[in-house]
């Protein structure tokens, strides 16, 4: 059951879209004969279970790892589900929203995806992004931020299978590689339930960027926490990460860019 704000206006994706995309192109979306399919964490204060590498899903070779959820996806799999939420569609997930006014606080970074299978484009994809915040918490489980919801949303793919996110940096909390988590879904209808999902993953920052990022005020529990762990030792990415890690460009004071190929 979602954990719901008083002040939220529900509806979703089924009442984001139409708003934000037009009519017209929400229903070419939904049925269209162009429309492809496609498509574990726990953090200091919040209780453990930080996720297990895969998710048993077989994928073929050269296609992006399936991996775990983890214990704080927010998708109605273990408890609240901001997919029902109005507002979820969003290209800025650093703040809240449907009646809370927080920010993650963090250098910026904009998530940039290319949705692919077989080599084509997923045009019309939807996909689910959710990370921590600077301090290695989740919002909508860590003690105190039960009732905000940033750094969460969705976003449909382009004519080219690409798409965004403005979020920031997350932290590097103790046990776990700095990530961000993904689930892609065949169709903005089909993102309302983690049960719908074909494929979920965790995108993986290179450590040249973490390690300028975290020299900065506000990260300075991440360098300890990244001195303990490598892609190699992390729970998630040590059976292999080559397809995971983003490539970045970017600086501390223009922000960063962290593009990932999703080959499904």
């Amino acid at each position: 059951m979602s954990t719901r704000h008083p002040h939220d206006d529900f509806g979703g994706i089924s009442r984001d879209l139409p708003r934000l995309l037009g009519r017209r192109r929400f229903l070419a979306l939904l049925g269209g004969a162009g429309a492809v399919a496609v498509a574990g964490c726990s953090g200091p204060g919040q209780p453990p279970g930080g996720g297990g590498a895969g998710g048993g899903e077989q994928v073929a070779a050269g296609t992006i790892p399936s991996e775990t959820a983890g214990p704080y996806p927010g998708d109605g799999s273990n408890g609240p589900n901001v997919l029902d939420d109005a507002g979820v569609v969003r290209r800025d997930i650093r703040s809240s929203f449907g009646g809370t006014a927080a920010t993650a606080e963090g250098v910026p970074m904009t998530i940039a995806l290319t949705l692919t299978r077989g080599g084509a484009p997923m045009a019309g994809a939807a996909v689910y992004a959710w990370q921590c915040d600077r301090d290695g918490n989740y919002s909508l489980y860590a003690d105190g931020l039960e009732d905000v919801n940033y750094l969460r949303g969705v976003q449909v793919a382009d004519s080219a299978g690409k798409l965004e996110f403005q979020s920031i940096v997350p932290a590097c909390y103790d046990g776990r590689w700095p990530h961000v988590h993904v689930e892609v879904y065949s169709s903005p209808a089909d993102a309302t339930s983690s049960g719908n999902a074909v494929r979920t993953t965790q995108l993986a920052l290179p450590k040249d960027m973490c390690d300028t990022v975290y020299a900065t005020p506000g990260y300075e529990q991440s360098v300890r926490n990244l001195s303990r762990v490598s892609l190699d030792s992390d729970m998630v990415f040590s059976d292999g990460h080559d397809l995971q890690v983003a490539t970045v460009t970017g600086t501390v004071s223009a922000g960063y860019t962290a593009s990932l190929a999703v080959p499904l």
